[in-house]
C-alpha cells in the first residue's frame, strides 16, 4: 500500500463517490476502472472512506438537506454532494479529522473541482452545520 497523504486519500475517495453518483455501476467494477485507468489511486483508506461514505448517505443526506438552505437535496449539482458527504462523513464518523479540517479540505476540493458559486454553497452548508453542532474539536 502506497503512503497517501490524507488529501491524496480524499482526493481519490471524491473521484469515486462522485463517478458512483453518475453511474449506477457496482462499487467494486468502479474501483477496477480506476485501477485500469490508472488516474485514481484505490488502496484500503480509500475504499473505507468511499463504503464509509456511501454506507451512510441517506443519513448524510438528510443533515445536508437539513442544512442547505436554499436547495433541495435533488438540486444539488453531484459534484457538490460528492464533497458534503465526504465532509459530513469525515465530521461524524472520522475521530482523526476535526471538523474545521474536514470543512476546510471540502472547501478545497470544490475549489479544485467545482465553479465558484458551489464553493460558497459547500462552506455556507457545512458553516451552518458547523455553528449548529459546535466545533467537535479534540
Amino acid at each position: 500500500m502506497s503512503n497517501m497523504s490524507r488529501r491524496e486519500v480524499r482526493d481519490c475517495a471524491f473521484k469515486l463517490i462522485f463517478e458512483k453518483l453518475l453511474r449506477d455501476d457496482p462499487m467494486e467494477e468502479l474501483y477496477a476502472i480506476a485501477d485500469e485507468v490508472d488516474e485514481i489511486t484505490v488502496n484500503d483508506q480509500v475504499r473505507e472512506l468511499v463504503e464509509g461514505t456511501l454506507e451512510k448517505s441517506a443519513e448524510i443526506d438528510s443533515i445536508i438537506s437539513e442544512y442547505s438552505a436554499k436547495r433541495e437535496l435533488s438540486r444539488i449539482a453531484r459534484i457538490n454532494l460528492a464533497v458534503l458527504r465526504i465532509a459530513l462523513y469525515e465530521i461524524l464518523y472520522d475521530d482523526k479529522t476535526p471538523m474545521n479540517a474536514a470543512i476546510n479540505e471540502a472547501v478545497q476540493l470544490s475549489q479544485t473541482y467545482a465553479q465558484p458559486e458551489d464553493v460558497s454553497f459547500v462552506n455556507g452548508v457545512l458553516g451552518a452545520y458547523a455553528r449548529a453542532h459546535g466545533s467537535k474539536e479534540g
